[in-house]
């Protein structure tokens, strides 16, 4: 993926900036939850993705699922709240599909949002608060190419 690539989301997604999550919303009112490319050049490889279990209850910025690395497990923070309604059950196979593509086979979760209008207001939402959200990110986090 090019440094170009990596620094931006596609259009009409959503950026928790903290924790490099999305959010995608989808028909029906639900959102389509991932870790961004940034977010993984920062991690390295992952070796197993394992999100929340359906019906799980999820606060923003609380853990949405797990990701083991090389060395360490780490939590997956949620763009928003919301109840999961859908996980990914290829990534349990193929873990991979998180590096490959992070914005389509890649995801983890779906959630109904139960506060929406309310948490909205925290993410990067137009192109150029998220270009400058990831800048920024990747600045503290000293990832250099990014």
């Amino acid at each position: 993926m090019t440094d170009a690539a990596v620094m931006a989301l596609p259009a009409g997604f959503w950026l928790w900036p903290e924790d490099q999550t999305w959010a995608q919303p989808l028909a029906g009112g639900r959102v389509r939850i991932g870790i961004t490319a940034l977010g993984l050049k920062a991690s390295g490889e992952i070796y197993m993705c394992r999100p929340k279990p359906l019906g799980s209850e999820i606060e923003q910025g609380r853990s949405i699922g797990v990701v083991e690395l090389s060395k360490s497990i780490v939590a997956v923070k949620s763009p928003l709240s919301g109840v999961v309604t859908r996980v990914n059950d290829a990534l349990e196979d193929r873990p991979e599909l998180v590096h490959e593509s992070p914005y389509d086979a890649g995801w983890l979760a779906e959630l109904d949002p139960s506060r929406l209008d309310d948490e909205k207001s925290r993410l990067a939402i137009d192109e150029g608060a998220i270009r400058e959200a990831m800048a920024q990110w990747a600045l503290l986090n000293r990832l250099d190419g990014a």
